[in-house]
C-alpha cells in the first residue's frame, strides 16, 4: 500500500507553501504501510522560530485556499521550535533546524519511501 493520489497533492502544495516562505530541506516520506493512519509526513525547517511559525501559517492558509481544508491540530504554536500539522491523511512537521537536529525524525523513517515534493531543496 501507498499514499493516496489526494495525500500525495497536499504534499506537494504543503511543499510548495513551505518553499513561499524560504523553508528548507523538505521531504516527504510515505508511511501509510506501517502507521496506517495517515498516508504520510512533511518535515520541513526554518531557521528561527518566527520563520517556523510563518512557514506554518503560510501551509494552513495555502491549504485552506486551494483544498478547503484546514488540520485537524496544530501542536507547539508557542515555542515555535515545532509545529505539528495533522490534517488527518497527512501530518506536517514544521522544525526549527536545532530541534530537526535534535530529534532527527527522519531517521526513524528510514525504510519507508520517499514522495516527490515537486520541489528542489
Amino acid at each position: 500500500m501507498s499514499a493516496f493520489a489526494h495525500s500525495i497533492e497536499l504534499v506537494q502544495a504543503v511543499a510548495a507553501a513551505a518553499d513561499e516562505v524560504k523553508a528548507h530541506d523538505t521531504v516527504a516520506i510515505d508511511v501509510s504501510e506501517p502507521l496506517g493512519i495517515t498516508d504520510a509526513f512533511v518535515i520541513t525547517a526554518g531557521s528561527s522560530d518566527r520563520q517556523v511559525i510563518a512557514i506554518a501559517d503560510e501551509i494552513e492558509k495555502k491549504l485552506a485556499v486551494e483544498y478547503s481544508t484546514k488540520p485537524r491540530s496544530r501542536e507547539g504554536n508557542a515555542e515555535g521550535m515545532w509545529i505539528l500539522l495533522d490534517y488527518g491523511d497527512i501530518v506536517v512537521h514544521v522544525m526549527h533546524d536545532d530541534a530537526r537536529a535534535f530529534y532527527d525524525i527522519e531517521r526513524l523513517w528510514r525504510d519507508c519511501p520517499q514522495i516527490d515534493t515537486g520541489i528542489t531543496n
